[in-house]
């Protein structure tokens, strides 16, 4: 370390307060000290450093520091030659943070750690690849924590949209440590028996989304689709909300989306598309909306297949009623539009189309070419719905 004879310098302390520069000079001015000038773009006296010079001595880092009477941080970075944000941050310590007599401080990253409370130490964060079907929630439940733990990590809202490819973060369960002794669990509760038929549930004072669907046996998300609701819907004593059947399984969607695939299959059916058709529908509900009855999208695009009032699809409640969006969809006799709007079975020769041809001779997307990914996965959901 290189050693400057000259006489008093200043020390110059980055963002300290008025109180700590004010100690710092009063410190400096009554102990002599000759310092290294710090080489250009370098940042002087880093937390890294061992010793520092007072007159023609070295003067030696300790590790740590023991609180006297009187001491600041600022006067203790001083006194060793450290800079003040360097001491804050070795010891976890804010601008503000008051220090007192006895207390252990930390000067160096090789010190011994301050006492405090014992910690557990921070879970590290996943990285997860999002596969088609996801959703946050149910990648929250999957690793076992919640969905605002995962938007949080994310920097995600609820009304944000994910996609195939994309890398999350999902936070380690168990990371948010309690400060008391937790309550001893209550006996956990029966499982509810699942809903194996469709129904109506009318809300009671108290009642959310979530706690019906615990009640039924099935996910908050496969109710707020039933009813054409988002996570930001109120409800409200006295309203109906349907309550659909148990969700099928289908490999690779979720509950949501699986209530979803279920009702434009059977729409399909109903209807008489050939199964071609149905997973047309369905390839590009997935790529327009994820499979889900979504209230947002693209300028004033809404619901599964986004589709826009502005352009004759239907009011705002119209194309966000799955199942009328969906005969939009198919159009053909059975058209709700009418003429107003074209449907598959509205498009001459579609059955000789491509997939992503017919998909976007419908939907006349800005992205022509994305429907063709989903191909083979709707195929496959078609075939697990029957």
């Amino acid at each position: 370390m290189p050693v400057a004879v000259a006489g008093s310098i200043v020390l110059s302390l980055s963002a300290a307060p008025a109180e700590a520069a004010t100690d710092a000079a009063a410190r400096d001015a009554a102990l002599p000290q000759i310092r290294p000038a710090a080489a250009p773009g370098t940042m002087p006296y880093a937390r890294t450093s061992v010793a520092w010079v007072v007159g023609s001595t070295a003067v030696a880092v300790p590790p740590t520091y023991t609180v006297r009477a009187g001491d600041t941080v600022s006067g203790i970075a001083a006194r060793f030659g450290l800079r003040v944000s360097d001491v804050l941050t070795l010891n976890g310590l804010g601008w503000s943070t008051p220090i007192y007599p006895g207390q252990t401080l930390k000067l160096s990253a090789a010190g011994p750690a301050a006492p405090a409370a014992p910690a557990a130490p921070a879970p590290s964060a996943l990285a997860y690849t999002v596969a088609a079907g996801d959703t946050v929630s149910s990648i929250a439940n999957r690793h076992g924590v919640t969905t605002n733990a995962v938007l949080a990590a994310n920097g995600l809202g609820w009304s944000s949209i994910i996609y195939p490819g994309q890398t999350l973060k999902v936070p380690a369960a168990g990371g948010a440590a309690s400060v008391s002794s937790p309550a001893p669990a209550p006996a956990p509760a029966p499982a509810p028996a699942p809903n194996t038929s469709a129904g109506t549930h009318t809300v009671a004072a108290g009642d959310t989304v979530s706690g019906i669907a615990g009640r039924y046996g099935l996910s908050a998300d496969a109710v707020l689709a039933a009813n054409g609701l988002g996570w930001s819907s109120i409800i409200y004593p006295g309203q109906t909300l349907k309550i659909p059947g148990s969700a099928p399984s289908v490999p690779g969607l979720s509950s949501e989306q699986a209530v979803n695939a279920q009702l434009i299959v059977r729409i399909g059916r109903e209807l008489g598309v050939p199964d071609r058709g149905i997973a047309i529908a369905l390839g590009t509900a997935m790529q327009e909306s994820s499979l889900r009855n979504v209230t947002w999208g693209d300028r004033d695009s809404l619901g599964l297949f986004q589709q826009r009032p502005s352009h004759g699809w239907g009011t705002e409640a119209e194309v966000q009623d799955a199942a009328r969006a969906t005969r939009a969809f198919f159009g053909g006799p059975g058209d709700p539009n009418g003429a107003r709007t074209r449907g598959l079975l509205d498009i001459a020769g579609w059955e000789g189309l491509s997939f992503t041809q017919a998909a976007q001779a419908v939907q006349i997307s800005a992205y022509p070419d994305a429907y063709a990914k989903w191909e083979a996965p709707a195929l496959s959901w078609l075939a697990a719905l029957g």
